[in-house]
């Protein structure tokens, strides 16, 4: 009795592997944080030309983290392959309600940084300053003191003290990470608007 169950389990044990061994194998997506860095310099760009190597540039990165990013930004479905540009509508979908549990922040102490989330614009100009340390992404050239928020890609300081556009959607990005329930409405208000009709 035990051997024939043994025997069994053996049998349906190599069924079940020859099925899986002749499917197609479907990698998972494994979306990075500076995956959406990318998208939302591509959101920028919008239909003009661009190339690995200038997003690289702006951005601060090496061109195969670019390449990578976007070969992953493809397979979770929040850019078109063909025609080179994000899939606002998914993209928006992904950062009103998940990446807030994909990315969420972890604060750290205090440190000098350039402002981020409803410390920076567009934000800081519609909702009220508090008296507590603002959220700021580390940079030791930064001009303000504040509680440390990581930025979705080491580089964000760096590239966003060139492109002012940049700077405004990660703010509002980070207001989605890690804001309250307010910040997060007026958030997603900006967010919005900076991305336009689909």
């Amino acid at each position: 009795m035990i051997i024939d169950s043994l025997f069994h389990a053996s049998s349906l044990n190599k069924i079940i592997l020859a099925l899986f061994a002749n499917s197609e194998y479907i990698a998972p997506m494994n979306l990075k944080p500076q995956d959406i860095y990318i998208l939302l310099k591509l959101i920028i760009v919008g239909e003009d030309q661009w190339s690995y190597a200038s997003l690289a540039k702006a951005l601060f990165m090496s061109t195969s983290e670019v390449h990578a990013g976007i070969k992953r930004a493809v397979s979770a479905r929040l850019m078109d392959s063909q025609r080179g540009l994000p899939l606002k509508k998914s993209l928006e979908e992904f950062l009103i309600h998940g990446i807030k549990y994909a990315f969420s922040p972890d604060h750290g102490g205090l440190t000098r940084g350039i402002p981020t989330g409803y410390a920076a614009p567009p934000l800081k100009n519609i909702i009220t300053q508090t008296n507590e340390p603002p959220p700021v992404w580390p940079d030791p050239d930064g001009d303000t003191r504040g509680y440390e928020f990581p930025p979705l890609y080491k580089s964000v300081p760096k590239a966003v003290q060139q492109d002012k556009m940049l700077y405004e959607l990660l703010a509002i990005v980070d207001a989605l990470r890690d804001g309250r329930a307010r910040e997060r409405e007026i958030a997603i208000k900006e967010l919005k608007i900076r991305f336009g009709p689909p």
